[in-house]
């Protein structure tokens, strides 16, 4: 039987908009026939123009906008369609929240084959400027001047940027200013197929609670030419700026940072607060970004822990000890499992700055040191995990189940490999009890969740 596609290439069609994806396409049906819509919302009516044909699918793009849905919003954004970062800028915050929830809940059931839903969503009460970590490639406009930006969705090409309305203001004051740092001085911008020119990446990072800034300057060379203008500069930018940090980066890899840093000015670290606890974060540090946010989805992981003041708890992929510590006030003990040395480095740091005593942290490979921990006798009664977008692995997941913990709580960024994980844990004795749903990364299809399983027994 030969299946018929009702639609061809650059030709234009009249749909309804019936939902929209995880990746943030809206989808439409023609015959039966399924149409992935770019920036479609549930309910527009709209003519598009069809881009490409699969044997099961079409992707398309809005041509007219006939019937606008009441879940349609304008984006404060002029490049939002071009740029690949904020998928869900153009629709209504609470039908974000409600797309987020409908993610996870597919996800659950779809690949992990779970019958359990979101039993709260936690929306976030900044929408836009909440995001203390940015990141700015750096390349060549059409007149081959550098220019800062983000990529064009689905490719290197940059879209050149003054701000970016998820960062801080104080962002596009820095990237205009070392802009014109860069033209004014002809230093080169990287290239990256041929592996030549100067300057990536400038990366921001802005302490919620301090204020504080840090900016990391990624070049591929050994030093940076007017390095001492460029502090100049950058101070006069804000006075909030207390770190200045030039990053050797000369290898032919997308990694963001290299091994080695220069600092041009003020300290190697800036000093935050999270969960009343305080923390040094370096340029490698993982802090999550949406601090407000993260204050709800940590709090949330510690109330599934459910931790008595004699529980041992085991906090794999634990950063740099941020839910550790915070478990930490509760339990007797609470082992902490990282593969970035630095981020260990900085744990114990903030766990000795905070004076919690009761910590052990581990700088190795979770699916290594996880089994030999248990092997040796170590055994928790609650494991938290927060894994990566990857999520965790057999060998961590396995050697947690041989423990026979009373509790694991799973903070997870990636509802996809997080059923995949659910699914072995609950093959493996422990049953679902609670999923939240926390919104860390407004106007974007990515969402955050934790969710509590108990032993069967």
């Amino acid at each position: 039987m030969i299946n018929i596609i009702p639609v061809e290439k650059n030709k234009e069609y009249i749909v309804e908009i019936e939902s929209v994806t995880s990746e943030g396409m809206g989808v439409a049906h023609i015959d039966g026939f399924c149409i992935f819509v770019a920036q479609g919302v549930t309910h527009d009516k709209v003519k598009i123009m069809i881009l490409k044909v699969k044997s099961g699918y079409a992707y398309a793009k809005i041509t007219e906008l006939i019937e606008k849905s009441s879940y349609r919003t304008e984006s404060v954004c002029s490049v939002f369609a071009k740029c690949g970062g904020c998928q869900l800028m153009h629709i209504d915050y609470e039908y974000q929240l409600k797309i987020k929830e409908n993610i996870i809940n597919d996800a659950l059931r779809r690949l992990g084959g779970l019958d359990c839903k979101v039993e709260q969503m936690i929306g976030a009460e900044k929408s836009l400027r909440y995001r203390n970590k940015m990141i700015f490639p750096v390349g060549k406009d059409k007149n081959n001047m550098p220019v800062c930006g983000f990529y064009r969705e689905r490719s290197h090409d940059i879209i050149p940027l003054d701000d970016c309305f998820l960062g801080d203001e104080v962002c596009g004051k820095i990237i205009t200013a070392f802009n014109s740092f860069m033209q004014k001085n002809y230093i080169s911008a990287y290239d990256e197929i041929k592996h030549k020119g100067i300057v990536r990446r400038i990366f921001i990072r802005k302490a919620y609670h301090t204020g504080e800034v840090m900016v990391v300057v990624s070049v591929n060379a050994k030093n940076l030419f007017y390095s001492d203008e460029l502090v100049r500069i950058l101070t006069e930018v804000s006075p909030d700026i207390k770190s200045i940090i030039l990053n050797i980066n000369t290898k032919k890899t997308n990694t963001v940072l290299g091994d080695k840093n220069i600092i041009l000015y003020g300290k190697e670290t800036i000093e935050d607060y999270l969960c009343g606890m305080k923390y040094e974060i370096s340029p490698y540090s993982f802090f999550q970004i949406n601090p407000e946010q993260t204050q709800k989805l940590y709090d949330k992981a510690i109330e599934f822990a459910d931790i008595c003041k004699n529980d041992t708890v085991m906090d794999i992929y634990c950063g740099i000890g941020t839910i550790s510590l915070a478990a930490a006030k509760k339990a007797k003990k609470v082992v902490g499992v990282e593969i970035v040395e630095a981020a260990i480095i900085n744990a114990r740091k903030n766990a000795d700055d905070n004076k919690v005593y009761n910590t052990e942290f581990y700088a190795a490979d979770a699916s290594e040191i996880v089994p030999e921990l248990i092997k040796n006798g170590e055994r928790p009664d609650i494991v938290i995990l927060d894994p990566p977008r990857k999520g965790s692995d057999e060998q961590t997941l396995s050697a947690i189940v041989s423990a026979k913990p009373d509790r694991i709580v799973y903070v997870s960024c990636n509802p996809s490999t997080l059923a995949r994980d659910l699914k072995f844990l609950a093959q493996n004795g422990y049953d679902v009890k609670n999923v939240c749903g926390v919104d860390m990364f407004p106007n974007t299809t990515h969402v955050e969740c934790t969710v509590r399983l108990c032993r069967k027994d």
